[in-house]
């Protein structure tokens, strides 16, 4: 039997990923374009639906279900799977509403009774003195409920903003991905090696900064996460050093009835090393904390199904 080169086999296997890759890519386009045609609401109950039966076959399954028993080892198995089930639903719901990204954001200042979308007192003083006060600020948000509403919140009511994103694998999949966002999300920044210096820049010229912060990180700074050592984005303090303005964190929580609740966090207090300067990983650590707070309220809305430690 003749036997078939390794280079032949690599570009094989290469060829066989670039096309399973433009099938996937091809599938997600159809899908967002096809479902922007059908109700929202029943949209979101169908897409539940769907990756609650689907997603529990997956092995996403398996290290959510890791994670959460790490995190939370008072709860049950029982309870476990009731939270993970709660996973899929919202990423069910999140694939659903971002077909229709450009009408999600929903909240009327005048008739806040009216709008789909609950802001506290607080959180509207907060953001209308983030906007006016002429300064840069730093924001982080993390995979809970849909997290792409904070971006379309921002651009509604008058924020400058750039956010850091990361980019798709799959080319045709981003692009239509990036369409979709552009409608309505501000300055769109793409993780990479100037990712850092176009952030930097954005605060120098008064914008806000915003980011996703609560994935692992290889090579990341340390900190603890439930209780459990993990690696972080430092990417956040480390352009504090260079700018130094206000931080604040911003989340999203799911209610019942296709609604959601927006907070924006009092200042968060950045660490300071002996002299003074910005520490990297205690100011890191300071926001992961804030994160698993948020989580902690709301497990079920939060994206359990990747390796958050290693």
């Amino acid at each position: 039997m003749a036997l078939i080169p390794v280079s032949t086999k690599i570009r094989a296997r290469n060829a066989a990923k670039s096309i399973g890759g433009s099938l996937i890519g091809a599938a997600t386009v159809g899908m967002l374009r096809t479902t922007r045609y059908f109700d929202p609401a029943k949209t979101s109950d169908f897409f539940a639906r769907a990756v609650k039966l689907i997603g529990p076959r997956l092995r996403e399954h398996r290290i959510g279900r890791a994670n959460l028993t790490a995190a939370f080892p008072e709860k049950s198995a029982e309870e476990i799977e009731q939270i993970l089930m709660g996973v899929w639903d919202n990423l069910g719901r999140v694939g659903a509403e971002f077909a229709h990204m450009d009408h999600v954001w929903d909240y009327d200042r005048d008739h806040p009774e009216n709008s789909r979308i609950e802001l506290p007192a607080r959180s509207i003083e907060l953001f209308d003195r983030i906007r006016d006060d002429g300064k840069p600020a730093l924001i982080f948000a993390a995979h809970l409920a849909n997290w792409e509403l904070p971006a379309l919140a921002a651009v509604a009511h008058g924020l400058e903003t750039a956010i850091l994103y990361r980019r798709p694998n799959i080319a045709s999949a981003d692009r239509i991905i990036q369409e979709m966002r552009q409608v309505n999300m501000g300055t769109l920044i793409p993780a990479g090696r100037d990712a850092p210096l176009r952030l930097a820049q954005a605060l120098k010229d008064g914008k806000h900064v915003a980011m996703l912060i609560d994935q692992y990180l290889t090579g990341g700074v340390e900190v603890t996460f439930f209780g459990r050592k993990t690696r972080a984005n430092p990417m956040l303090a480390r352009l504090l050093r260079q700018v130094e303005c206000p931080i604040h964190g911003v989340r999203i929580i799911r209610l019942p009835g296709g609604r959601f609740r927006g907070e924006l966090t009092e200042e968060v207090q950045p660490v300071r090393d002996a002299e003074g300067r910005i520490d990297i990983q205690g100011t890191t650590q300071a926001i992961t904390s804030v994160v698993e707070g948020w989580v902690r309220e709301h497990p079920e809305q939060w994206l359990w199904l990747h390796r958050r430690w290693r």
